[in-house]
């Protein structure tokens, strides 16, 4: 007899159908996987066999084949054991029931008992959107799975015994409710906190408020670090779709479980200058997310921006323009979200003090180049803003004014934010740091006046195309934080105060 459950595999963030045929046979006692299983899903067999001898189940002998199809497609991870080891349970006789509508992720543990798997979200999603009326899914996965909403039962089981007793008329299921869905939290991290660097505090609300990328440069101790930790604390909260989105590349990372099942809070991400372009764009024998794509809808911070590796610089030339990232590798081929505000900081000499009025500075000018060169200029062509954090003066630091709150600050870059989801209704862009080029020249529309200013910037600081259309997208936010509908020359003004010659 040869029995078939359902399954869900993954492919980056989407799923598909899957099947788990499983066949006795006659002859010697053997327990073969096939259909392009990596060493994970053949381990299987060690753990389905310890689970259902622990649990009172019996383990059939005899010669057990279970292909997992589609068989050219390759399979990874222990989410498979639920399903194959329903399926031995079926083909012997042990558990009977209609499959053909419901399908199984889990992983087994040797004593019988289910652990979290990762990338239940996005299993339950493709379940449902392939169909199926039911998910059963390890019970920490359950209020993760249930987000996948209307159209799809979710049932967690925390055994295997469990889900047995299901099938055998023993027990009812229980469905899974959503995950709550709580407001994040901003506390610990708010401008206000920062002395000084008005200009600074400036640019991160325009940035914010546009989506657009940013780059402080300053001597040591100025503040550029803290700065860009605050960030994240004036975006806007996420809506439900961008939530949803995040927690499903979180989710495949195995970053979510019990305690968090969704991401509600916008992401942070600061990895350290050492890492590989595999960490940062994603990738290694199973295509996980790398660090651009855990930053989708949120912050990627490098600080010390040219200690990082050139080839790992430039693979962010593409995702920055694009807002996904296509990784492909001999298992195959997955493509990951990762429409994320860049911020970097970095010292304008490899000493820090190029160009403070102390005279400290000790390096030559040759040197000085030679470590700017470490960023290329393409990839500085793809920084909105600019920004000089000079060194904090001694009345500023001993000043008890701590100037206005996150909370503040993040008040008017929600008016902002409306004012573009608004007049982007139905496009599929959200704000204006990824307007194309046609929305530019519709929403970016220029009088006379500011055409000649701008004329004038384009000739004398030598512009290419690229910060041509940055510049304009700087000043439509500048002017949607001003209330403006039209972008006004004083609007340019400043858009241009954060595109300095040497960049």
């Amino acid at each position: 007899m040869v029995a078939r459950i359902w399954t869900v595999g993954l492919q980056g963030i989407e799923g598909y159908r899957m099947s788990v045929e499983c066949d006795l046979s006659g002859g010697l006692p053997a327990f073969d996987i096939v259909g392009l299983p990596d060493a994970s899903v053949r381990e299987a067999r060690e753990r389905v066999r310890s689970a259902l001898k622990n649990k009172g189940l019996e383990f059939p002998l005899r010669r057990i084949t279970v292909n997992l199809a589609p068989a050219d497609t390759k399979k990874a991870g222990a989410l498979y054991d639920l399903p194959i080891l329903l399926s031995l349970l079926v083909a012997s006789g042990q558990v009977e029931g209609d499959f053909s509508k419901v399908a199984f992720i889990g992983e087994v543990s040797l004593d019988g008992n289910l652990r979290p798997v990762r990338g239940a979200l996005p299993a339950a999603l493709a379940a449902r959107a392939e169909g199926f009326q039911a998910i059963f899914v390890p019970a920490d996965n359950a209020g993760e799975a249930a987000l996948a909403g209307e159209g799809i039962r979710v049932y967690g089981v925390s055994s295997v015994d469990e889900l047995a007793d299901i099938f055998r008329g023993k027990r009812k299921p229980a469905r899974a409710v959503p995950a709550e869905i709580t407001a994040p939290d901003y506390t610990g991290m708010d401008f206000s906190e920062v002395k000084g660097q008005q200009n600074a505090k400036r640019a991160c609300e325009i940035a914010a408020a546009g989506g657009h990328n940013l780059l402080f440069s300053g001597p040591p101790g100025a503040g550029k670090s803290m700065l860009a930790k605050r960030i994240a604390s004036i975006l806007p909260e996420m809506t439900p779709e961008e939530a949803l989105e995040t927690t499903k590349i979180y989710s495949v990372a195995g970053l979510t479980g019990r305690e968090q099942p969704l991401i509600c809070k916008r992401p942070f991400r600061a990895p350290h200058h050492t890492l590989s372009p595999v960490s940062l764009a994603g990738g290694g024998s199973d295509l996980r997310p790398g660090e651009i794509s855990l930053a989708h809808n949120g912050v990627l911070f490098l600080d010390e921006f040219p200690e990082f590796s050139r080839t790992a610089l430039e693979v962010l030339r593409q995702p920055l323009e694009d807002g996904v990232v296509t990784i492909s590798r001999a298992s195959g081929t997955v493509q990951y979200p990762c429409r994320f505000m860049l911020v970097g900081a970095m010292n304008p000499c490899r000493c820090g003090w190029f160009g403070h009025p102390s005279g400290r500075c000790t390096c030559s000018r040759a040197a000085v180049e030679s470590y700017r060169r470490h960023v290329s200029g393409p990839m500085l062509d793809r920084i909105d803003i600019f920004v000089d954090v000079p060194e904090v003066s001694f009345t500023e630091i001993t000043s008890k004014s701590g100037g206005q709150t996150s909370a503040e600050i993040r008040a008017r870059v929600d008016k902002a934010r409306k004012i573009q989801a608004e007049r982007l209704k139905g496009t599929g862009v959200h704000c204006n740091a990824y307007l194309p080029q046609a929305m530019i020249e519709r929403y970016c529309a220029l009088g006379e006046g500011e055409k000649a200013l701008l004329r004038l910037a384009f000739e004398k600081l030598n512009l290419s195309a690229r910060s041509y259309t940055r510049i304009l997208k700087v000043a439509r936010t500048i002017a949607d934080l001003d209330g403006s509908e039209r972008i006004l020359s004083v609007h340019i003004s400043e858009a241009l105060q954060y595109r300095p010659p040497q960049f």
